[in-house]
């Protein structure tokens, strides 16, 4: 009979069998990132003009350094003496907030602390990024607006206005990621409804959209006959 790997020991068992005690699953930590680095970068020009859409990944991950530069870039206090940040918001609402997906699970970027911390400890890349390609990216950025933080005066128009928001922050992760030689791409592809069940979101919390991040996949240079 083959091994089952990790057994439990026959007392625990038992206890799980009577709904007394589960086996324990290891909680992820927070991640607290470096400062912003801002003493290097490609001119504007340049970056606007290498700024494309990747649609072929490899597997590799993102340093910390490199993943605090994009979130700092993507929606990072740039002011704070005001907490202003990267991107404009109507009324400074700051509606945004931006999920981390990775294989190991999902993390929310704060702004103010500079720091991921976690929502979800399983992987639910597959919710986030429904297309095969953009699966195999180191991850998955959710954009999520909480309307709650839109003035009443929004109306209708809050849809209208959080899609302008996550259009301008997504717009920041494309030239930075230009800059850094990561590569990226917006989706809407994201399983919408599983996702926000997964993530525990509020009813007043939506998701806009999904962008990928990552390194792109070296492509086969054929030799010439």
């Amino acid at each position: 009979m083959r091994a089952i790997a990790n057994p439990l020991s026959l007392g625990t068992l038992i206890l799980c069998l009577l709904g007394l005690a589960a086996p324990q699953v290891r909680a992820l930590e927070p991640i607290q990132l470096t400062p912003p680095d801002l003493s290097h970068s490609k001119p504007l020009l340049q970056v606007l003009q290498e700024r494309q859409s990747t649609k072929t990944y490899d597997t590799r991950s993102i340093p910390v350094d490199t993943l605090s530069n994009l979130l700092w870039a993507a929606f990072g206090i740039n002011r704070p003496e005001a907490g202003k940040r990267t991107v404009a918001t109507a009324v400074n609402c700051q509606d945004i907030d931006i999920y981390v997906v990775f294989a190991q699970g999902v993390y929310v970027y704060q702004a103010r602390e500079h720091r991921l911390v976690p929502v979800l400890d399983r992987d639910v890349r597959s919710l986030a990024a429904t297309q095969d390609y953009a699966q195999k990216a180191a991850i998955q950025l959710v954009y999520v607006s909480d309307y709650g933080k839109m003035n009443d005066s929004f109306g209708a128009k809050k849809p209208i206005y959080s899609a302008f928001h996550a259009g301008a922050i997504s717009q920041n992760v494309y030239l930075y990621c230009a800059s850094a030689g990561l590569g990226s791409v917006v989706r809407d592809s994201v399983d919408r409804e599983a996702l926000h069940k997964a993530l525990k979101l509020r009813d007043n919390q939506t998701i806009v959209m999904g962008q990928t991040v990552g390194y792109a996949q070296a492509q086969a240079v054929t030799p010439e006959p």
